[in-house]
């Protein structure tokens, strides 16, 4: 389902492809930065927009949206996890205390596609990405800066 752009050559000779999404998986993103509050999809399309300009990040692989909008039944479901659910702990807010509970949401979860159409939340390419989305509005939270519980895909207002 992943569409990749012609290779580019990379210094060592070794070609490197750039991740595409497809017309498909396009509309999926649009339709989730949609349930975004305005300055949280500013601040992203912003910051998308700086990183597909770079050519060195861009190859790095491609920022997308895994979530915006969360109903309080799925909070739950992943409130479950790594309580009565196994798996890593990934929450500690309940149905209706996340921000990703309000339409329209004032959070939002980012990780990448790679060239070879992996996913990755990386905490590299996490940590470079806020450095985006900070810069393109101060009010935005990184996850990843918080003191205590580490939540390095999640960015918001």
């Amino acid at each position: 389902m992943l569409e990749l752009m012609a290779p580019n050559k990379a210094k060592s000779g070794a070609t490197r492809a750039v991740p595409q999404l497809s017309g498909v998986q396009l509309k999926v993103q649009a339709a989730r930065l949609g349930q975004a509050v305005p300055s949280l999809a500013a601040a992203y399309a912003q910051a998308l927009a700086r990183w597909l300009g770079d050519p060195v990040l861009r190859l790095a692989g491609r920022p997308i949206i895994t979530e915006c909008y969360r109903s309080p039944e799925r909070q739950d479901e992943l409130y479950k996890q790594g309580r009565s659910k196994p798996g890593p702990v990934v929450t500690y807010k309940r149905g209706g205390e996340s921000k990703h509970n309000t339409l329209p949401s004032k959070a939002l979860d980012v990780a990448f596609i790679l060239a070879d159409g992996e996913v990755s939340w990386s905490g590299l390419l996490l940590s470079k990405f806020a450095r985006l989305m900070k810069a393109a509005d101060a009010r935005v939270r990184w996850g990843g800066d918080w003191p205590k519980f580490k939540d390095w895909p999640h960015f918001e207002v």
